[in-house]
């Protein structure tokens, strides 16, 4: 056998071990998730294995469940508009740190991502005596502004890295041509950077919306669906927990998929 031989087979020993270990230790995270999944559709109200049957009973009981259909719409509401103002804060940060040099920048930077750095804990219990001393009355809307507070370096380091792969030549050149200001942006930067708000967005809506701690603090008498599954889990998992928890994980999954497919996309006008 030749050296090279044994340096390919060596080579494709540890690729496979390397791969077999990274899909058993995948495997043993996801575990609880393959279960929750499978509980969902098991015809017995009882958490025991064997499953006893399979049923979609419990996902049409959903649709009965008036509390729940409207957490549901709450956290819809909530995401969206986190990611709303989240965008509208975190891309003109993004322009501002790439197009500009101003005293403080490198700590402006650094400063900007304390809110994804903190335990949500933290970042709930500020919020909430900044509204207290405002005399903000507790609702959704606070809680928008809260997950926004804790949600805003998500688009900025996305933004900010897009826009550092950008040729400055494109931008040189579209002043050239005799593009002003905002011609160049809307012609230029903002067809380079669509893919990263998109996935920016899409990330920030699925992180808000699964979010507990800020809202624990900051919601007033309405609940979020991660707040009603919590309330409703301490007497105990339903079935019906499960199949909620399994359209979340779902729709999450795809979110996720979209947002990092559409963050990867490179190349001019994409």
């Amino acid at each position: 056998m030749t050296m090279q031989t044994r340096r390919r087979a060596s080579r494709f020993a540890a690729d496979t071990a390397f791969a077999t270990f990274i899909a058993l230790l995948m495997g043993f995270l996801y575990i609880p998730i393959w279960v929750l999944i499978a509980f969902s559709f098991n015809d017995s109200s009882s958490l025991s294995w064997p499953l006893s049957g399979f049923t979609l009973d419990w996902y049409a009981k959903l649709a009965g469940n008036e509390p729940l259909l409207r957490a549901i719409r709450n956290s819809f509401y909530v995401a969206t508009g986190a990611t709303v103002l989240t965008l509208l804060i975190g891309v003109p940060a993004a322009l501002a740190l790439h197009r500009f040099d101003f005293p403080g920048k490198t700590a402006f930077r650094r400063l900007i991502l304390l809110p994804i750095t903190l335990p949500g804990i933290v970042t709930g219990i500020s919020m909430l005596n900044m509204f207290k001393l405002a005399g903000f009355p507790l609702s959704l809307e606070t809680v928008i502004i809260g997950h926004a507070t804790a949600l805003v370096g998500v688009v900025v380091t996305q933004v900010y890295a897009r826009l550092q792969r950008l040729p400055a030549s494109l931008q040189e050149a579209a002043f050239d041509l005799g593009a002003g200001p905002w011609r160049s942006f809307v012609d230029i930067t903002l067809p380079n950077i669509r893919s990263a708000i998109v996935g920016a967005g899409l990330l920030s809506f699925v992180l808000s919306f699964d979010e507990i701690p800020v809202t624990f603090f900051l919601t007033g008498r309405e609940n979020t669906l991660p707040m009603y599954i919590y309330s409703t889990m301490r007497r105990g998992i339903t079935p019906e927990i499960n199949a909620v928890g399994t359209i979340i994980v779902l729709l999450s999954l795809g979110l996720i998929i979209l947002s990092v497919l559409m963050t990867k996309r490179q190349g001019p006008g994409r």
